[in-house]
């Protein structure tokens, strides 16, 4: 990658209902349904939502592919559709909001007659059960986390006007559930790659243990072979995602694996790019930090949600860390991977925060100068320990304090990208905006979430990677200048299935 840069920061960036190429990896091209309407043999149509984080895209694909696989035909609008699936994020109030507004405009299509059915999916139906049902009686079917590779059948009761079993959940699996044979919503050229569901942590403020179960590892073997799949598919950059990426291979192995993971994910041929989410301050050993200072595939950017620096504000969301134990971890992250991009999230307004536990997270923020970062106002969750703590703030100061961090993270964004003008960086190039201009990103830069770079230049193409030059910043973006193009076989054929609906 080169000698680069100092440090700085970044936003999070939304995407609202866009819309991209899905794929089947390894799959029979007569599953692609490129046409205007369903083949002969069709067991129906559908149009599918999908919202949430990456781990629940990754389910989102599985279903996909399993409806692909057994005869369904995906449409890209859902008015004309026999049903729409609508798979759900449950997280915070925020997005349960936005997931039941989505479902309530599927709903209208289909009291309108444009429509056949509604089928609900993922956190919201696992986190409200049957309540969801009484709440929205239209719903025709509503399917669990736990459910999802029952999509088929579930969509066999509703085409066949069964309407009994309108409920589907499963218990949290006891092994690691496969998510290979997907229908993908990314791009051909990167893909996310789940190496373990559910989570250990009782974070007092988080209920994704009550919706996605404990901590499963998948176990290495499985994981490779889903990552030959993808690349075999044409993915360049494998995004790595679980709940909780440092605890990987604990309860399977009885030790942390994610180093010998990764060493063997380095090993696949055609992979040019390995970049780490969510990864916890815990387990993460020396090994790790060495194996990615070390790497060649394994990108310097890391995203370790911190939450809070206060060590009185850790132990009440009961992080199992304390600040001390944070800094020498980034201290030693700072010193020893060349490069590194550190990506992280606070929470503003968390019971019981005082004026002076804001302002050590402040200050923190402005001392580390983290090179992208995302605040969220403290959500009250019902059944979350932190909903028993006394002294809870106002909206308005938890928002006022979010805000307060986000403007002092603007600067430190605008710094870090004016600090990469006039190097030479090597981009992945994801949209073609117009003739001759891309849409890329650096290796700072997270799908959907962080920056772009907008490059210029003739024989380019989506999934390449080439070199840029970097020209000047346009806000929290950067414009270049490819200086070269790449000589590579590109895959042939169609791009994918129709597109989906996917809203972040």
């Amino acid at each position: 990658m080169g000698p680069l840069i100092p440090a700085a920061n970044d936003h999070c960036r939304e995407t609202n209902l866009t819309m991209q190429p899905p794929i089947i990896p390894n799959s029979d091209p007569s599953l692609l349904q490129l046409s205007d309407g369903p083949p002969s043999d069709s067991k129906g149509t559908y149009c599918f939502v999908s919202l949430g984080c990456p781990k629940n895209l990754v389910d989102s694909e599985k279903m996909l592919g399993t409806l692909a696989l057994d005869g369904y035909t995906l449409v890209s609008e859902p008015a004309g559709a026999d049903f729409v699936i609508v798979n759900t994020c449950g997280f915070i109030e925020q997005s349960r909001a936005e997931s039941k507004a989505v479902i309530r405009e599927m709903l209208d299509l289909k009291k309108g007659g444009q429509t056949g059915g509604v089928i609900v999916a993922g956190c919201l139906p696992q986190r409200l059960g049957p309540a969801l049902l009484d709440e929205l009686p239209e719903i025709d079917h509503i399917v669990g986390v736990f459910g999802r590779d029952e999509i088929n059948r579930v969509a066999d009761h509703l085409v066949g006007r069964r309407r009994e079993q309108r409920e589907l959940f499963r218990p949290a699996p006891i092994k690691a559930m496969d998510d290979r044979e997907r229908l993908r919503i990314t791009p051909r050229h990167y893909a996310y790659l789940k190496i373990s569901e559910g989570c250990d942590r009782l974070c007092t403020f988080c209920s994704i243990p009550k919706m996605r179960g404990k901590h499963v590892t998948k176990p290495i073997e499985m994981v490779l072979e889903e990552a030959r799949e993808l690349v075999k598919d044409g993915v360049r950059e494998l995004n790595i995602v679980a709940q909780d990426t440092t605890y990987y291979g604990i309860d399977l192995y009885g030790e942390p694996r994610l180093p010998e993971l990764l060493r063997q994910l380095e090993q696949v041929e055609g992979l040019k790019w390995i970049r780490l989410l969510y990864l916890y301050p815990i387990f993460f050993t020396d090994e790790l930090i060495s194996t990615i200072a070390d790497s060649g595939k394994i990108i310097p950017y890391l995203d370790m949600p911190l939450q809070h620096i206060n060590d009185t504000m850790l132990k009440r969301m009961q992080r199992r860390v304390n600040r001390a134990q944070t800094e020498e971890l980034i201290g030693k992250l700072r010193d020893r991977v060349p490069n590194l991009v550190l990506r992280t999230t606070f929470i503003t307004g968390f019971p019981g925060e005082t004026d002076e536990q804001f302002a050590e997270m402040r200050q923190f923020i402005e001392d580390v100068r983290f090179e992208r970062l995302g605040v969220f106002p403290y959500s009250y969750e019902p059944d979350t320990p932190a909903t028993r703590l006394p002294d809870h703030l106002p909206e308005d100061v938890k928002n006022a304090r979010r805000d307060e961090l986000m403007a002092l993270q603007q600067q430190i964004a605008f710094e870090f990208q004016e600090s990469l003008v006039g190097y030479e960086l090597d981009a992945i190039l994801d949209e073609e905006v117009e003739p001759g201009v891309f849409a890329g990103r650096l290796y700072c830069d997270a799908p959907e979430i962080d920056s772009n770079i907008y490059v210029a230049g003739e024989g380019l193409y989506v999934g390449d990677f080439v070199p840029v030059e970097v020209l000047q910043r346009q806000d929290y973006d950067l414009v270049g200048e490819a200086t070269a193009t790449e000589d590579r076989v590109r895959p042939t054929g169609p791009p994918g299935a129709l597109p989906i609906i996917a809203t972040r």
